[in-house]
């Protein structure tokens, strides 16, 4: 066992974070923790690696396990270079080194015994140099700094004066190459691009020891971890298998929990309309039942309404008017920026309804697309040509088309002038702004509290053509889920940078490969995009020199037969099944009618019994002795009828 968290809890400001969470990581496993944002995936990390305390449980380390951190925004300190910086984690193996270097000088000065002595300490040391992999120490080092997306022209940079983002990929190459019995990475692909992440997943997948990830990054999720640990209304969920075994069997349990809070909630609204029914009868018999029910209902463990996935966060784009069939023409389009070429001679076409994916890596220019086309950036040459009725929306991850020194409802009323401030409030309701969060400025919010507002305007815009650079950057995975569901039931047109693959892979009609200046079209989403690729890879490497006979999404089924045709048998049962739904239908019916009967006679002779009873207390009854017990008697039956009819209700009503 590497590591034990055993019923920890932990609260700020008597806000509960999560309780009684308990969890293990066994050697060589691969977890990840998943949970919305403020769930507390951060606050567990720093409990499990001793930067907090937690107010309860306990968490508990294997003998002589070792583990290295890498938090968010992790930083290198120093006036090393980026080189020496990561070489840093191979400190002892240079020491050996050194040590090597050391003896060697000292055997040509030595005889007799002494050497000796010191031939078998070098034959110890280059012994224990070959185990720590001595010989590939410094190639090593190279190797996962150019998979960090590092050129060598890099390595000489001094740490000092590298951007955040290149900080926290020194810190992570580092990390790496300490081989720790347990890797502990919060966010670690926040600032790689596709071909890093990808070179990351292939090393972590490879690597002996155990991971523990927080991502918000699903695909990568999907290729790493073997385990799920869910944070959600502060508790702790384990799950064996991906972060796709993980999606299907949460769904699956969060289904039958609803199924049961919705069928006790109707069990307990009929209970209670039985209870009053019977209330109403006003007969001892039946109070006693009440009574009784009342006893049972208040011993019922009632089920707590489960987490709904997607009631918090409301996103409906819907264009005010269709655009022309073409949407967007991009010819000949070139860049540079201090004389260095990003792209030239760019060229391709959007159509409406197309969602079009721009991927590439970090620097090759995609954003800079979007902002020509935008208009916030000029092109050295090349022609852009906007489609008739075209109204454009632009998303921008730095969030620039904010105002830092406005508040959240300025930020809206001013855009929106004719909006009511109680409109305003109901939109930023449904992006998760109520109460005073409306008069946050801007400049006080997190990255995804602005993304967030970033929406919201984006829905009130009504554009019939959206321009996104990074939208799912800051944002939790449900809220991922939402703006991909309202994406693909927007019938305007997409075009958007992302380096979410799982994203891609759900909102992607279309991907557009910007690499080494030119653009590559591939048909439809991310999985397509790589399963072509491959196939491209492999004919260039066969010197085939051709790609066709490629099968395109939504191709008919193997054989040609289309698979939703039906099969006799599957008929029969379709009609089977029709004709079962009709009898029980039928039978719902009879009991329904039943009831209504039932429910009218217990009406009429309740009316006759009142009857009765204003009868006997008539002048002319009460002299009359034949006349008081006929009725007596007859009253006496319609109680005993009625007792009988309210028990036959009862069953009914069940």
């Amino acid at each position: 066992m590497i590591l034990s968290c055993q019923n920890v809890g932990k609260a700020f400001h008597e806000k509960r974070i999560f309780k009684d969470c308990s969890f293990h990581i066994e050697d060589h496993e691969k977890a990840a923790i998943v949970g919305i944002n403020g769930a507390g995936k951060t606050t567990l990390l720093r409990i499990l690696t001793g930067e907090l305390e937690a107010d309860e449980g306990a968490v508990v380390w294997g003998k002589d396990v070792s583990y290295g951190y890498l938090p968010q925004n992790a930083q290198v300190e120093g006036n090393r270079t980026i080189y020496d910086e990561v070489l840093e984690a191979k400190k002892e193996v240079l020491l050996l080194e050194d040590e090597i270097r050391a003896c060697e000088l000292q055997m040509k000065q030595k005889e007799g015994a002494e050497l000796e002595a010191l031939m078998e300490s070098y034959t110890r040391l280059t012994h224990r140099f070959e185990q720590a992999d001595g010989y590939s120490c410094r190639s090593e080092v190279t190797g996962v700094l150019k998979g960090l997306g590092f050129t060598e022209e890099e390595f000489s940079k001094q740490a000092a004066t590298l951007s955040g983002g290149q900080k926290t990929r020194v810190a992570l190459g580092r990390l790496l190459l300490t081989r720790p019995d347990l890797i502990i990475l919060d966010e670690p692909t926040n600032h790689l691009d596709m071909s890093s992440i990808a070179w990351l997943e292939t090393w972590l997948i490879n690597y002996k020891g155990a991971v523990l990830i927080v991502s918000h990054d699903r695909y990568f999720l999907d290729r790493i971890a073997t385990k799920i640990i869910e944070l959600d209304g502060g508790k702790a969920s384990v799950f064996s298998g991906s972060y796709s075994d993980y999606a299907v069997k949460k769904e699956q349990i969060r289904a039958a929990q609803m199924h049961a809070y919705l069928n006790q909630q109707q069990e307990i609204r009929h209970q209670e309309a039985v209870i009053e029914k019977l209330r109403s009868f006003n007969r001892e018999k039946s109070i006693r039942r009440a009574e009784s029910r009342e006893k049972m209902l208040q011993k019922m463990e009632v089920l707590e309404k489960p987490t709904e996935v997607r009631d918090d966060m409301h996103i409906q784009l819907k264009p005010r008017i269709e655009s022309g069939n073409d949407v967007l023409s991009v010819e000949g389009l070139e860049k540079s920026f201090d004389g260095q070429q990003l792209f030239s001679d760019l060229s391709f076409f959007l159509k409406r309804g197309e969602h079009v994916a721009v991927i590439g890596d970090n620097g090759t220019g995609k954003t800079t697309i979007l902002k020509i086309i935008n208009g916030v950036v000029d092109a050295d040459a090349g022609e852009i040509r906007i489609g008739s009725k075209v109204q454009i929306g632009y998303y921008d991850q730095e969030h620039h088309v904010l105002h830092p020194d406005k508040t959240i409802f300025e930020e809206i009323s001013d855009e929106y002038p004719t909006l009511t401030n109680t409109e305003i409030r109901n939109v930023l309701a449904a992006f998760l702004f109520t109460g005073e969060d409306v008069f946050k400025q801007i400049k006080m919010l997190s990255g995804g509290e602005r993304g967030r507002v970033s929406l919201a305007k984006l829905m009130l815009s009504e554009a019939n053509f959206l321009i996104l650079d990074e939208p799912t950057n800051h944002l939790d995975i449900t809220s991922k889920e939402i703006l991909e569901d309202a994406l693909n039931h927007y019938n305007g047109t997409v075009l958007y940078v992302s380096h979410d693959r799982y994203f891609i892979n759900r909102t992607a009609s279309r991907i557009l490969e910007l690499e080494d200046g030119v653009l590559s079209g591939y048909p439809g989403n991310y999985d397509y995009y790589l399963e072509k690729k491959a196939q491209l890879t492999q004919t260039s490497a066969n010197g085939a020199g051709s790609c066709a006979g490629f099968s395109q999404p939504g191709a008919a089924a193997p054989g040609g037969r289309n698979a939703s045709l039906s099969s006799p048998a599957s008929e029969s049962a379709v009609k089977q099944d029709w004709k079962s739904q009709k009898e029980a239908q039928a039978a719902q019916r009879k009991k329904e009618n039943a009831l209504k009967r039932c429910e009218e006679q217990i009406a009429a002779l309740e009316e006759r019994s009142a009857q009765i009873d204003a009868e006997m207390a008539l002048p002319q009854i009460c002299t009359d002795v034949a006349r008081l017990q006929e009725l007596s008697r007859e009253k006496t039956d319609i109680e005993e009828e009625l007792l009988v009819k309210m028990e036959e209700w009862e069953a009914l009503s069940e």
